[in-house]
């Protein structure tokens, strides 16, 4: 059974929370496989792969012979878009790809809540009972953060909806990143050492990855 300190908006701690089994308490065969292949598969889909190198038949210039095989003393030599001189078309040039790998649904689904267990056994995840702020005001934000989890490392916020002012209240601050309870992933909560969750977020994630 995993639990979470819980804090008021101000940053007191008042309650202590049992996070929901379904989602904070997962064991699979093969964790370490499972999160390794779900986020090297997310990695490659970030890939734009639009790079392109100019190959022999992409650059400008004559296809004549330069000067003939024998007789002249010289080494060898075809055209000028020949990868060996200057100018030249580059061997084995590489073209677009598209590097997208669909990851399963279900797959995904356990990958997020391996990721979220970890992290709640080991006692990085933390609810504040609401998180509103009327405008954007990173002072605040910044205290409210160091009230609840005052070492460093990179901070995970995650809200019930997307609150412009209260995003925007974190947008500025290093190490520290926001998204919405039902947009979860893998990987983003692999890279942030602590989960901080508004109480309206935590139903929604057991709602959405509770199944």
């Amino acid at each position: 059974m995993a639990k979470a300190i819980k804090f008021n908006t101000h940053g007191d701690r008042i309650d202590e929370v049992v996070l929901p089994d379904s989602v904070f308490e997962v064991d699979v065969d093969s964790p370490n496989a499972l999160l390794h292949q779900v986020v090297t598969m997310y990695l490659g889909n970030q890939r734009q792969g639009t790079v392109q190198k100019k190959s022999r038949s992409m650059t400008a210039g004559s296809t004549r012979k330069l000067f003939k095989q024998k007789g002249t003393g010289n080494a060898r030599m075809g055209t000028r878009r020949t990868c060996v001189r200057v100018h030249g078309g580059k061997a084995f040039a590489i073209f677009p790809k598209d590097w997208y790998r669909k990851i399963p649904k279900g797959m995904k689904r356990r990958a997020l809540q391996v990721a979220l267990t970890d992290r709640a056994r080991d006692g990085r995840v933390f609810i504040v009972d609401q998180m509103q702020f009327d405008k954007p005001d990173t002072k605040q934000a910044v205290e409210l953060l160091n009230k609840i989890v005052p070492g460093r490392g990179r901070k995970l916020v995650v809200t019930e909806g997307h609150h412009k002012p209260t995003v925007k209240s974190f947008n500025n601050i290093p190490d520290v990143t926001t998204d919405r309870a039902d947009g979860l992933f893998a990987y983003e909560i692999l890279n942030s050492s602590y989960i901080i969750l508004t109480g309206d977020a935590l139903k929604k994630i057991e709602e959405v990855f509770g199944s």
